[in-house]
Formats: structure tokens, C-alpha cells, sequence
């Protein structure tokens, strides 16, 4: 959670990581609040960061470095697809997941689930830099509904799916989008080669058992999974990813090949994502790859709870 607190020069945001570490923020103005149906939401302007898009007073995203979470959220599936033609996003209010998986050419249907109808049309509104016209694209469908409802309506569907949801914390939107059975859902939905990614929590050694446990309970669904993580800096964290799929390793691919494929599907302006970094990312350290043999099984029954 985070608190606000006024001192002498404005306004500061000071959100807690765990018992032993918070982060500020120094905000410059409050553009937008609102309590939607499930969460606060606040577009503030931070200092240095620039706008920002606060859920439940955690920071989601900033201009600044968006692209340093998007990217990596989005790229490594695609390009582990040799060819996706159908990508459902799960989540991704703010649009710039959708975007990234529309920079493909080869995408011909895109559709996004968010339970969240008010932040996304606030996201509509005071985000442009993220969504940047993706609410709006023709290959784009959008609903608001609970993705454990919208999922199971298709079968072998879709050959990508992104899983961009809000954190697992008690009462809020996501706690059942993380487990085992949520899982096998999005295995029924993808087709025969399909592939999977997560947005995993935190990579820092304080607290890295959310990323674990994602790991672990992915494993008992699909045939290859790989984590990987990447440093955001408004998060001021190594932030945690997983790509699960069910043919298509994503270590496999030559970087020549992905090369070919950015070019071939005229993929342009990427900030974070090429051959190289898509290998450095998947090379997590040792007691990260510790933590994930550790995990336990996440299911309905016993969703995660954070305890930090």
C-alpha cells in the first residue's frame, strides 16, 4: 500500500514494498482520482518519472520508462510465435499491452478482458502515451468482464495470450487469476503451439515468492516454462515475467531469427526489446531459479496471500 503525505515543497507518495522497505515518490500534481467499482485510481505527474498511473496507491506505470515493463510483458511471446495471428490480453488497463502486441502485422484479431470498465476508460482518457490508439485499432475487441468468465468461451483460439493483471492481494480483482486452475483455462484457450506470458511481481531478494509461485504452479500446466525478469525503474525493482507455452521454446529461436521476424512483421521503434536483450532477460540468477524449485502449487483453494 502506499500513503500520501504533504511536506515542505509538495506532495510525497511513499508505497510499501514490505515491513522493511518503502518507496517515495516525489509527485509534482494530482491530474486525475477516482474509486472505481474495484480500485483507486490515480493519474498523477511525478517528479522526474512524469505522469504515472497509481492502482490501489501502487504504482503501475510511468511515462518514462513504460516501455522498460511493456515491452518485456508483450515481445518475448510474440516473437517466440512464429506466427500469432489471434493475442487475448488479460488485464492491461492502461492499453500499452494492447499496443505492443498490435505493432505486429501478422495480428489479425486482438482481444482484451478487463474487469475494470471505469479505469479503462479513464486509462482512455488520461493515458494516450500508453494505449497510443490501441482501444481504437479495428482488430481490437474490448471486454469488461472477469477473464475467468471470458476465457473458457474459447477453445484452441488464440495462439498468444498476455497476462497483464494487478497483483494477487487479498480482496482485490486478481486473487483467483493465478492459479492452477486459471491456468489451465488459458492452456484450453491457446492452440496446439500457443504461448503464454505473465507478469510475475517482484524480483528483489526481499520478496520474491509471488514470482516463485507463479513459476511452480505454470509448470504443473504447460511443457516448457521459462521466467525471465528485467530492472524497471519507477518500480524501483527487478521486476519478474514467465513465459509458458506449449511448443516453442523461446531459448531455441537464433537470434538471426528473431532479427528476421522484428523485420518481416515491420515491428519498429522498440526501446527495450532485440535479439540481445531477449536472451539476457531469460538468464535469471541462482537463488531466483532456488526460490522457484521451493515454491509451492498455487490453486483456488490456496491462491496466494501476501505476507510481506
Amino acid at each position: 500500500m502506499a500513503a500520501a503525505h504533504h511536506v515542505c515543497g509538495g506532495l510525497i507518495l511513499s508505497e510499501t514494498h514490505t515491513d522493511a522497505v518503502m518507496y517515495t515518490y516525489r509527485v509534482k500534481h494530482v491530474m486525475h482520482m477516482t474509486r472505481t467499482k474495484f480500485q483507486d485510481a490515480w493519474v498523477v505527474e511525478l517528479e522526474g518519472y512524469g505522469k504515472a498511473l497509481f492502482l490501489d496507491k501502487k504504482i503501475q506505470s510511468a511515462l518514462l520508462d513504460e516501455y522498460m515493463f511493456h515491452e518485456p510483458m508483450v515481445q518475448p511471446g510474440m516473437f517466440t510465435h512464429p506466427n500469432p495471428k489471434r493475442v487475448l490480453v488479460a488485464g492491461g488497463g492502461e492499453g500499452a499491452t494492447l499496443r505492443e502486441a498490435l505493432r505486429h502485422n501478422t495480428v489479425q484479431e486482438a482481444v482484451m478482458v478487463d474487469i475494470d470498465e471505469e479505469l479503462v476508460r479513464m486509462c482512455d482518457e488520461w493515458l494516450p502515451e500508453w494505449h497510443q490508439g490501441a482501444f481504437k485499432d479495428p482488430r481490437s475487441t474490448i471486454i469488461f468482464d472477469d477473464a475467468r468468465k471470458i476465457i473458457p468461451q474459447y477453445q484452441n483460439h488464440f495462439d498468444v495470450i498476455v497476462s497483464d493483471l494487478t497483483d494477487p492481494l487479498e480482496a482485490g480483482p486478481s486473487q483467483y487469476l493465478f492459479t492452477r486452475e486459471f491456468y489451465q483455462m488459458i492452456y484450453d484457450a491457446l492452440t496446439d503451439d500457443g504461448v503464454l506470458t505473465v507478469q510475475s511481481g517482484a524480483g528483489d531478494p526481499l520478496y520474491p515468492y509471488l514470482y516463485g509461485c507463479i513459476a511452480r504452479t505454470l509448470q504443473e500446466v504447460f511443457p516448457i516454462v521459462r521466467p525471465y525478469w528485467c530492472f524497471v525503474a519507477s518500480f524501483m525493482l527487478p521486476w519478474g515475467f514467465i513465459l509458458a507455452s506449449k511448443k516453442h521454446d523461446p531459448l531455441e529461436i537464433p537470434r538471426e531469427e528473431i532479427a528476421r521476424r522484428i523485420e518481416q512483421r515491420q515491428v519498429k521503434g522498440l526501446r527495450y526489446y532485440d535479439p540481445g536483450t531477449h536472451y539476457g532477460m531469460f538468464g535469471i540468477p541462482p537463488y531466483l531459479r532456488d526460490v522457484i524449485s521451493k515454491a509451492r502449487v498455487l490453486t483456488d483453494e490456496q491462491p496466494f496471500l501476501w505476507e510481506a
